[in-house]
């Protein structure tokens, strides 16, 4: 995730925009700092999906074959060549 200062000038640029508006440079500042927290969010959202493991009421494992595929490229949960 994005550190808390960039965060915290996130939310300082929007109040700033929505109460008297921004300078190009800071508006430049805003779409970087927002295009920097959406590639960070992305990329902790990729690896959570990336690391779940998916089994039924019975107990099965039912991790659909493309997400198996990635965990035994990444070594999660000790996928093999099943």
């Amino acid at each position: 995730m994005l550190e808390k200062d960039k965060l915290d000038r996130i939310n300082e640029l929007v109040r700033k925009e929505r109460s008297e508006g921004l300078t190009t440079e800071e508006k430049a500042e805003q779409q970087a700092l927002r295009d920097e927290y959406i590639k960070a969010f992305r990329s902790g959202m990729r690896n959570q999906i990336e690391g779940l493991k998916i089994v039924d009421e019975e107990g099965s494992d039912v991790t659909p074959d493309k997400l198996k595929e990635i965990q035994r490229q990444k070594g999660l949960h000790n996928r093999s060549s099943e």
